[in-house]
């Protein structure tokens, strides 16, 4: 019986794991030509997704890559007032470390056989238990799982529903090497996140494992097309540095300095999400995992979700044996209520982020009265 994944994420790679860890095979196809194609981004918050790499065996490798300093917390308003900070002792247990994503695809990687996972292998076309990829390769399957992210085209095998953007325009920006280039940036930042939050727009700065300070300056209540209207010249980093702090008037200048400090890696992200609680005919030899199933706002659980869903896919697999459409009957119920839970309360705290008063509304949501 031939399980077919495609997309190397969390999730997907999650699956095939706790499949191995199992005795169950499974092939991994990903579309980018190598594991250092591209970068992988910044730092996640695993708290719920910490079953998961229980299941897959990583629970003590994940530990040890795992930052608890990351826990740490800052919130301001942008005149500078600290609203609130919450410091991470040393021995506090690891309920939602952060770590780096590459780090951690890099253990999900490293803990299968080479022979798992194709590189250069992009998703074209299924049907009648046949996958082919935009290679000419072609390879027969008897459960095929999309794990191919937002822009999945798998999904389009069991639902016409599609990404809808969110209403949020990101710029990424960041400052490497951040302790011995800027130390005193260093300092103001501290170990973990550090949130200002105005009106209609954010700043969120992150400590990355590497030194590396991730920015994003986020703008709320924005048209799909903003980032192409809004004056930026992300052709120019310098320019393009110049034209965010003129975005941000009144803010500190102890603030807006992180933003001078920034390196010339300027990245644009127009954010876009799935309808909260999608659902879809069940197909036997079909299903998806990870933001190909439900694309969340970024606040914190896409990621848990993902792990979530490749270790209770693998599991559900495990407990009927050749018997793929009640394995996935399985999956997609839990799935459907447990990410429905986490979409709902995703889109509450989205909605949070956009309201005027959003600096105000994140402290009351931290330190309930």
């Amino acid at each position: 019986m031939t399980i077919a994944i495609v997309g190397a994420g969390l999730g997907g790679l999650a699956l095939a794991r706790v499949l191995h860890v199992n005795g169950i095979d499974a092939d991994v196809y990903e579309r980018e030509p190598s594991r250092e194609a591209r970068g992988q981004g910044g730092m996640l918050d695993i708290h719920s997704g910490q079953r998961a790499l229980r299941e897959a065996g990583l629970l003590d490798e994940f530990f040890a890559i795992a930052r608890g300093e990351g826990q740490d917390m800052r919130l301001l308003e942008p005149d500078g007032t600290l609203l609130l900070q919450e410091d991470t002792p040393d021995d506090a247990p690891m309920l939602r470390p952060e770590v780096d994503r590459a780090d951690l695809r890099d253990l999900l990687l490293n803990s299968l056989p080479d022979s798992v996972v194709h590189w250069d292998h992009a998703f074209a076309s299924a049907s009648d238990g046949v996958l082919r990829f935009t290679n000419g390769h072609t390879t027969p399957y008897d459960l095929l799982v999309g794990a191919d992210g937002a822009q999945s085209r798998v999904r389009t095998l069991l639902t016409d529903a599609r990404p809808a953007h969110l209403g949020q325009n990101v710029v990424e920006v960041g400052i490497p090497d951040i302790d011995h280039t800027h130390p005193d940036l260093a300092a103001m930042v501290g170990r973990g996140n550090y949130w200002v939050l105005g009106k209609g727009i954010s700043l969120a700065a992150q400590r990355n494992g590497d030194g590396r300070v991730r920015i994003g300056i986020s703008f709320y209540n924005t048209p799909e097309d903003w980032l192409a209207t809004s004056g930026i010249p992300f052709d120019d980093p310098a320019a393009a540095r110049a034209r965010l702090i003129d975005l941000l008037p009144g803010w500190n200048p102890r603030i807006t300095a992180l933003i001078e400090a920034c390196d010339d890696t300027v990245v644009p992200r127009a954010l876009t999400t799935l309808p909260p609680g999608l659902t879809w005919p069940p197909k036997p030899d079909i299903t998806l995992v990870g933001d190909a199933a439900h694309l969340m706002p970024p606040v914190g659980e896409g990621a848990n979700m993902a792990l979530l869903d490749g270790a209770v896919l693998a599991l559900a697999v495990a407990a009927h044996p050749g018997d793929f459409p009640a394995a996935i009957g399985e999956y997609e119920r839990e799935m459907y209520e447990r990410t429905g839970a986490a979409a709902r309360m995703s889109s509450k705290m989205q909605e949070l982020l956009m309201a005027p008063d959003a600096s105000r509304r994140m402290l009351e949501f931290f330190q309930p009265s």
